[in-house]
C-alpha cells in the first residue's frame, strides 16, 4: 500500500502568519534573545512560530531542522551566547535547486514568511529566494512536487532582515546585534594589557576583527583611549610609520608609560599593502626602542554572552520584525529592522546590501574618502572624535586668527578658526556615574587640541565654594593631558562629584567663576546638574558672572534628565544588572522552583527596571509610573502559581521580578517577597535580593564610553559658538544654556528655558515625557503576564 502524501496544514485565518525563523552566517551575542522574542511575539499576535534550525542548511534539507516552537522553548535563551538554533554553511541553497527544495519544505510546513538573523550575506540570500519565490512554486506545480491546491496559499513569502554582526559591517544601522559584545570583550582585554604596559612601560600591538569594516577597531581606539588605530576605510597618511612612531615618541616624552596600538585584521596602507601587527611591533621596536608585544584577540570577540544593550536590542528589533512581517503586503520590498541613534526603524534591504557593498569596492578602488562617507555619519564622527582627542599637539586644529569657517558637526553654526581662546570649567554634579572620566578626558583633549583652557572643578560646588583656594592644592584646577590620559576606562569620577546645588552658596559661586575667569562651564551629571544650571540661568540677572554659555552632558544611571532618552552611565548600570540578575536566575532555575524579587535603583523613574527586564526577561516590573496595588500583585502571583503548575519543576523554572526602589512605598521588595511566599502555598518558593550601590560602579562600559567621548567633544564645539559673543549676547541667547541629548534618530540641543517649563516634571525628578515607557508593554508581553482586562478582579485569574 502506497504510503499517504504528506499535505501541508490549512492556513491560519485572517492575516495571522507560520513565521520561520533562522540564524545565519557568523554567530553573534544576542541572536538568542532574538530568536527569543520572534517565537514569543509570534505566538503573542496569534501567529505560529518555527525555527529552522542550522541556518540555510536546515532550510534546504527541511525534516526535523524545520521544527514549531512554542513559549517555553525559549526560556533563559536571553542569557545564551551564540544560536542555539544553529548556524552552517551551505552550498545548496547557492544554487537553484537548493532553493526549489527550500521551498518546498517551507510549503509543507505551512511557512509563510520568513526572519532571518545574520549579516549581509545571508539576507542577500533571503532577498533573492524572496524574488524567486514565485516561480520556485510554480516550477514546483509543474513537476508534480506540489498541486495547485497545495501551493494557492503559497503565492507570495514575506521576508524581513534583522543584522546579526559583530563587525557592525551593515549600511543604514547604527548597531548591530552583536557588535557591543564584542566590543566589550575586546575593552576588557586591553583593559587588563594596559595595566601590564603600563607596569612594564611596554607597547602592545591589539589585532581585533574586521576585514572590510573598521568599527571595532575604531570604538575600541576610543574606547581605551589607544594611541594609533588602524582601520580599512581610512588608511593613515603615506608616510604613517613616520607620523605613528612621532605621535608615540611625544606621548612617551609627556610622560605616558604605557602604548597601544589598534589594528584591524582589514588594515592597509593607500596602496592597499597590509599593515600587519607584526609590522607596527618592528617599527615600536626598532624605531623607538619599546619593548613591543603583540596580543591577537581572535574568536574571544565572537563568543560569551550578550550584554545588556545586545539583549534590548535583539529584542527590540525581535519584535519590530514581527510586526513588519504582519504589515507586509506583496509589494512591500524587503525591510531590514536597523537602529538610528535610539529609535528601532526599518530599512530597504538591498539598499543596505548595495551601500555595504559599495564600501568594499569603494576601498578596493582607493577611494578612501568615499569608503567614509558611505559608512553611517556616525562613524565619521567617532573617527573625527577620536583623531581630535587622541593627541593633544596637533597644530591644524589650534584656533587662530583668520576667515571663520563653520563646523559641520553640530546643529548650528559655529566657528573653527576663533581669534579668542576659553577657559572652560569642567564639573561634575550628582551621583557618579560610568563614563564621567571618559567625557572628561575627551573634553579636556579637545580643549587643548584647539588651545583652550580646560579647568577642573573638584568636588562640586561644595569644592568649589569651600576649598578653591586650599593651600597646597586648591579645588580649581588647570588640567594637563596626562592628568587625564588614564581614565578611560576609569569610573565613578576622578574629579569627584555630589548632589550640592550652587544654591548652597550663590555669592560665592559667582565670586568664584568671576575669579577665576570662566568663559564657559561643562557639567557633567544627572538631575542635580539639570537643577544646577535651572537655578544659575535664574540668577543670571542678579550676577553677571553666570552670563556665561553652560552644557550639560546627562551622566546619571537613573536616565532622568530632560530633554534626552539617553544618559551616559545608564549602560554601564543595565549591564552591572544584568550580571548581577544572571547569577541569582541560575540559582533559581538550580532549584526550580524559586522566584527572587530584585530591587533596582533608578530614582523615581523607571527605566533601569524596564530595560533591565527586557534584558533579563523579568517575569514582571514595577516602576514608579505605573505604582503597584493589590489587584497587580493578586494577578502576578496568580501567574505565577499557574506557571509552577504547568512546569511541574520539568525545566529551569527559576523567575525574576524587578521593583524600582521607588515603586511603592508600601509594597516594598521584601513585602513582596513575602507576600509571593505566603500565597505560593509551599507550591515555590520566594527570595528578595537589593543589589544596591553595585549597580553604579565597576568598568564604564563601551557604550558609554565612546558615547560619552562624542557628546562631550560635541558640546564643547557648542560652547565655542560664544567664544566672541558679548554678555548681552548670550544672555539674549535661550541656548546659551543648553542640554545636549539624543532624541529619536537625532542628537540635539535643547534649551534649558524650554525643558525646564514644558518637559521637566520637579515634583518626581523625571522628564514629563519618557520614551521608554511604551517598552514595559514589550516585557509584559515577552513575559506572558496576564493584562489587568483579562483577568477577574477578585482572583487575579485570567478569564
Amino acid at each position: 500500500m502506497a504510503p499517504a502524501q504528506e499535505t501541508p496544514p490549512t492556513p491560519l485565518p485572517g492575516k495571522k502568519r507560520r513565521i520561520g525563523v533562522m540564524t545565519s552566517g557568523g554567530d553573534a551575542p544576542g541572536m538568542n534573545g532574538a530568536v527569543r522574542a520572534i517565537v514569543r511575539m509570534s505566538i503573542a499576535k496569534g501567529c505560529e512560530a518555527y525555527g529552522v534550525y542550522e541556518g540555510y542548511e536546515g532550510l534546504v534539507q527541511g525534516g526535523d531542522l524545520i521544527k514549531q516552537m512554542y513559549w517555553e522553548d525559549v526560556r533563559g535563551w536571553l542569557s545564551e551566547g551564540g544560536t542555539l538554533i544553529g548556524t552552517a554553511r551551505c552550498k545548496a541553497f547557492m544554487e537553484r535547486p537548493g532553493r526549489l527544495r527550500a521551498a518546498k519544505n517551507m510549503v509543507m510546513k505551512g511557512i509563510d514568511a520568513l526572519i532571518i538573523c545574520g549579516g549581509d550575506g545571508s539576507l542577500t540570500g533571503a532577498d533573492i529566494f524572496r524574488d524567486e519565490w514565485p516561480g520556485l512554486i510554480k516550477e514546483l506545480v509543474e513537476s508534480k512536487k506540489l498541486t495547485k491546491e497545495q501551493a494557492e496559499p503559497f503565492k507570495h513569502l514575506n521576508i524581513v532582515g534583522v543584522v546579526g554582526s559583530i563587525d557592525n559591517d551593515m549600511s543604514s544601522t547604527d548597531a548591530t546585534i552583536g557588535c557591543y559584545s564584542s566590543l566589550g570583550r575586546i575593552c576588557e582585554a586591553v583593559d587588563c594589557i594596559d595595566a601590564t604596559a603600563f607596569s612594564h612601560q611596554r607597547a602592545f600591538v591589539i589585532e581585533v576583527m574586521g576585514r572590510h569594516c573598521g568599527w571595532l577597531a575604531l570604538m575600541a581606539g576610543v574606547s581605551t583611549g589607544a594611541d594609533f588605530t588602524f582601520i580599512p576605510e581610512k588608511p593613515p597618511s603615506e608616510n604613517w610609520e613616520s607620523d605613528m612612531c612621532t605621535i608615540i615618541a611625544k606621548h612617551r616624552k609627556l610622560g605616558k608609560r604605557k602604548t597601544i596600538v589598534i589594528v584591524a585584521e582589514g588594515a592597509q596602507d593607500y596602496a592597499l599593502n597590509k599593515i600587519s601587527p607584526s609590522k607596527v611591533k618592528d617599527l615600536l621596536s626598532n624605531r623607538l626602542g619599546l619593548d613591543t608585544r603583540i596580543t591577537t584577540l581572535g574568536h574571544v570577540q565572537r563568543g560569551g554572552t550578550a550584554c545588556a544593550y545586545d539583549r534590548t536590542l535583539s529584542t527590540l528589533q525581535g519584535v519590530e520584525a514581527v510586526e513588519a512581517v504582519l504589515e507586509a503586503t506583496p509589494d512591500t520590498p524587503t525591510p531590514m529592522i536597523a537602529i538610528i541613534e535610539n529609535e528601532i526603524v526599518r530599512a530597504p534591504l538591498m539598499e543596505a546590501v548595495k551601500a555595504t557593498h559599495e564600501v568594499a569596492r569603494a576601498i578596493e578602488a582607493k577611494d578612501f574618502e568615499r569608503a567614509m562617507s558611505l559608512r553611517d555619519a556616525e562613524f565619521a564622527e567617532y573617527y573625527n572624535a577620536y583623531m581630535t582627542t587622541t593627541a593633544t599637539d596637533q597644530p591644524q586644529l589650534k584656533l587662530s586668527k583668520g576667515k571663520v569657517r563653520y563646523h559641520p558637526n553640530i546643529l548650528r553654526k559655529v566657528p573653527t578658526n576663533l581669534v579668542q581662546h576659553m577657559r572652560i570649567a569642567i564639573i561634575h554634579v550628582g551621583a557618579p556615574a560610568g563614563g564621567m572620566n571618559p567625557a572628561t578626558r575627551a573634553a579636556v583633549a579637545y580643549c587643548l587640541s584647539r588651545g583652550h583652557t580646560p579647568i577642573a572643578i573638584h568636588n562640586g560646588f561644595s569644592g568649589l565654594c569651600r576649598h578653591h583656594n586650599d593651600k597646597p592644592l586648591g579645588s580649581v584646577r588647570e588640567v594637563s593631558w596626562l592628568d587625564v590620559e588614564g581614565w578611560m576606562s576609569k569610573g565613578g569620577s576622578e574629579i569627584g562629584t555630589n548632589r550640592i546645588l550652587p544654591s548652597l552658596d550663590l555669592p560665592k559661586t559667582a565670586e568664584c567663576f568671576k575669579l577665576y575667569k570662566f568663559d564657559a562651564v561643562f557639567f557633567i551629571g544627572g538631575f542635580e546638574a539639570f537643577t544646577s544650571v535651572s537655578e544659575l540661568r535664574i540668577a543670571r540677572k542678579q550676577y553677571p558672572a553666570f552670563r556665561i554659555p553652560m552644557v550639560i552632558l546627562p551622566a546619571t544611571i537613573s536616565n532622568n534628565v530632560p530633554g534626552t532618552e539617553y544618559s551616559v552611565g545608564s549602560d554601564t548600570c543595565l549591564n552591572a544588572l544584568v550580571g548581577y540578575c544572571d547569577a541569582i536566575k541560575q540559582s533559581a532555575s538550580a532549584s526550580r522552583r524559586r522566584v527572587f524579587v530584585v530591587e533596582t535603583q533608578g530614582g523615581r523613574s523607571g527605566y533601569i527596571a524596564t530595560m533591565g527586564g527586557l534584558s533579563i526577561g523579568a517575569t514582571a516590573v514595577y516602576t514608579p509610573e505605573e505604582g503597584i496595588n493589590i489587584k497587580m500583585l493578586a494577578r502576578d502571583i496568580e501567574h505565577l502559581r499557574e506557571g509552577f503548575a504547568k512546569d511541574r519543576g520539568q525545566s529551569r523554572a527559576g523567575k525574576l521580578i524587578l521593583r524600582n526602589e521607588h515603586a511603592s512605598e508600601t509594597y516594598t521588595t521584601e513585602v513582596i517577597a513575602n507576600m509571593i511566599r505566603e500565597e505560593s502555598k509551599g507550591r515555590f518558593e520566594a527570595r528578595f535580593a537589593i543589589p544596591g550601590h553595585v549597580q553604579q560602579g565597576g568598568t564604564p562600559s563601551p557604550m558609554d564610553r565612546v558615547r560619552a567621548v562624542r557628546l562631550a567633544v560635541k558640546c564643547i564645539q557648542f560652547l565655542e559658538q560664544y567664544a566672541e559673543q558679548s554678555e548681552e549676547e548670550i544672555t539674549a541667547d535661550a541656548m546659551s544654556m543648553a542640554v545636549i541629548g539624543i532624541k529619536g534618530a537625532s542628537v540635539v540641543f535643547g534649551s534649558m528655558d524650554r525643558l525646564e517649563k514644558e518637559d521637566t516634571n520637579w515634583k518626581e525628578r523625571r522628564p514629563l515625557q519618557e520614551s521608554w515607557l511604551n517598552l514595559k508593554s514589550v516585557v509584559d508581553t515577552l513575559s506572558g503576564r496576564p493584562k489587568a482586562e483579562d483577568c477577574c478582579e477578585g482572583c487575579g485569574r485570567v478569564c
